[in-house]
């Protein structure tokens, strides 16, 4: 069974406040931020139940009776075939009431594409912070325009806390459908097997090449045909407008150029990075933009800096998952190995890695 309120309660002082008193009281971060993020922790472990105690309820809607029946399938499968953690995370549901677990606030100087940092116990040192209200994202997001930063706030439906907690299905997650949803549980439960400090385009490109194959190996099992790949090549395409339009405002960011010019340049770029996109749109995509919205709001530099996080090394993953001929356990040792390595040493390895060939087992 479910630990109950009071379990969770007990749990959660045991694990996490230990933590975060370490933090204040080397005076990291300020008293409120982690105190929203211990409530809002606490609050999620609170509205947990067990999956098979939703399914059993009468009163539970068709609808997520459907999901989270597929979801218990998808579950099973990554740690029977994936060899993913065996442990009950995603075999819990909770409803939160709202759209997104939390709102992401990302931030850089007005010249540069270098992201303001924190960091945090567990997670190391990421390019954001998280927070469980959006007016609490919102006021943050408000003080750090008015220190004359670039800021962007991004709503994130599903996170992993590592293993530390039992992490729900949450309905923030049910309205991808019921292959997206067995994507995001192979993607967060991957994050628990192998985590490294402080290198979040190594974990985000790790999770996401498990994601892709474990995907692909999901279909296979169920006898369902290839995914036609339309969507992906989508985003693929999307992704290299955006990444090609943070290269120049690099090179405009360090050129011997006064403010102004450098602020006029960037408005430029950003007019220039919406007509490339028009064009693909409307030349490849049949006219359909599934980026419109992104595209057509406001643009600054906070808002290009998730791109290519979460794909950087995926190539890189594909060809040592070949080198292994297709084995989970060996393929996570290799990727372990990895996470070892001094940051340098780690991506000069991932670099050398060669491409899959033609002849690569894709069992």
């Amino acid at each position: 069974m479910l630990r109950s309120s009071s379990g969770a309660l007990d749990l959660f002082l045991r694990r996490l406040v230990p933590l975060l008193l370490g933090v204040l009281l080397n005076g990291c971060v300020s008293v409120s931020y982690y105190g929203q993020l211990a409530t809002g922790q606490l609050q999620l472990l609170q509205a947990r139940k067990p999956v098979p105690e939703v399914l059993a309820d009468p009163a539970t809607p068709p609808a997520l009776r459907a999901h989270l029946e597929q979801a218990e399938q998808a579950r099973a499968f990554a740690s029977e075939h994936l060899k993913l953690p065996d442990n009950r995370s995603y075999r819990v549901y909770a409803d939160i009431g709202r759209p997104f677990v939390v709102w992401n606030v990302f931030a850089t100087p007005e010249f540069s594409l270098e992201a303001q940092t924190h960091c945090f116990p567990i997670a190391g040192c990421v390019a954001y912070r998280g927070y469980y209200s959006q007016g609490a994202a919102r006021g943050a997001a408000a003080l750090q325009k008015q220190q004359g930063l670039d800021v962007y706030i991004g709503g994130v439906e599903a996170y992993s806390t590592l293993g530390w907690f039992d992490d729900p299905i949450l309905n923030t997650m049910l309205r991808w459908g019921d292959e997206r949803l067995a994507t995001v549980i192979f993607h967060e439960l991957a994050h628990q097997r192998v985590y490294v400090q402080d290198d979040t385009a190594f974990n985000e490109s790790f999770a996401t090449f498990v994601e892709q194959e474990g995907t692909r190996q999901w279909r296979a099992a169920r006898g369902l045909a290839a995914n036609t790949g339309d969507d992906s090549r989508q985003r693929d395409q999307f992704v290299g407008l955006v990444l090609a339009s943070r290269e120049r405002l690099k090179t405009l960011y360090a050129a011997p150029l006064t403010e102004p010019a450098k602020r006029a340049g960037k408005q430029a770029e950003f007019e220039r990075l919406r007509r490339d996109y028009r064009v693909l749109r409307d030349t490849q995509w049949k006219g359909v933009g599934p980026y419109d919205a992104w595209i057509n709001a406001p643009m600054n530099n906070a808002k290009l800096l998730p791109f290519g996080l979460y794909d950087q090394w995926v190539p890189a993953f594909a060809a040592l998952f070949a080198q292994v001929g297709g084995d989970w356990q060996a393929f996570y040792q290799r990727v372990e190995t990895l996470g070892r390595l001094p940051l340098d040493q780690r991506h000069q390895a991932l670099r050398s890695i060669p491409p899959v060939g033609a002849g690569s087992p894709r069992d």
